[in-house]
């Protein structure tokens, strides 16, 4: 299982219904709205990273309000 966390840059005022609609796609395990330069940060996972771009490119990017995407997949060390 791949792991990674997507940090999502939103239109002004977006952010809570970003990670509301994020927050039911399959293999979204946690989307959150923060602050900071990012207005939401989803932790995903699928079975291997062409999955995972995949998840990313078509259902997340797809997300109406999403201006700017950084996928940052987890490494164990």
């Amino acid at each position: 299982m791949v792991q990674a966390y997507i940090l999502i840059q939103t239109e002004v005022g977006r952010a809570a219904e970003v990670a509301r609609t994020i927050a039911v796609i399959d293999g979204a395990v946690e989307a959150d709205d923060v602050t900071g330069p990012y207005d939401v940060i989803v932790k995903a996972e699928a079975p291997n990273m062409d999955d995972l771009g995949k998840l990313v490119v078509a259902r997340i990017q797809g997300v109406p309000g999403i201006t700017r995407t950084l996928t940052c997949p987890i490494v164990h060390l």
